[in-house]
């Protein structure tokens, strides 16, 4: 099993990137593979899928991306050339579409139907976060006292930016309330 390779981009083509990395050259599917430039140097961390008939190579430029995507093909039904398209533009989005339960967005995915929408979110539902929201660890018990109350992961964490972090619990969701109402 392969945890990262680090190389320079020979080739980009829709799908996939050629990493070269001791005269060796990896083809390694990717979300977004314009990202990356031709002759640039990557270290990309990798999810290697063995089957009967391939072995494919699957890359992230994060550690977080790479374990959002592993979260993912967890759910069942949902495969890695199915999961893959869904890190493509800014993931918050998908995650806000997952934990307020939007069927709809999912389904704007290739080859994700109405089945395969409701899966991803009755398995990950409340389970996900990003960058942002390892930023944001203070308010963890913030987040669940405003669910509790009946509010939207996006309504949340659109105030966050705006509450001080080092009140009390009590002053944070007096706060966050007085901005949720507005």
């Amino acid at each position: 099993m392969y945890s990262y390779i680090k190389g320079i981009i020979t080739e980009i083509n829709s799908s996939y990137v050629v990493v070269e990395n001791n005269d060796i050259g990896y083809m390694i599917y990717v979300s977004n593979p314009y990202s990356f430039k031709l002759n640039d140097t990557y270290v990309i961390y990798l999810y290697q899928q063995i089957r009967e008939d391939e072995n494919t190579l699957y890359g992230f430029k994060t550690k977080d991306e790479k374990e959002l995507f592993l979260k993912l093909i967890s759910v069942k039904g949902l495969g890695c050339k199915m999961a893959l398209p869904m890190l493509t533009g800014d993931v918050s989005y998908l995650l806000s579409a997952i934990d307020d339960g939007n069927v709809n967005y999912l389904k704007k995915f290739p080859k994700i139907g109405d089945k395969v929408a409701r899966q991803i979110i009755l398995d990950l539902k409340g389970k996900l976060t990003t960058d942002d929201d390892h930023g944001k660890a203070d308010f963890t018990e913030l987040c669940e006292t405003l669910k509790s109350l009946g509010y939207k992961q996006a309504d949340i964490k659109k105030v966050l930016s705006k509450i001080d972090a080092s009140k009390s619990l009590e002053v944070q969701v007096k706060e966050a309330l007085k901005l949720l109402l507005k």
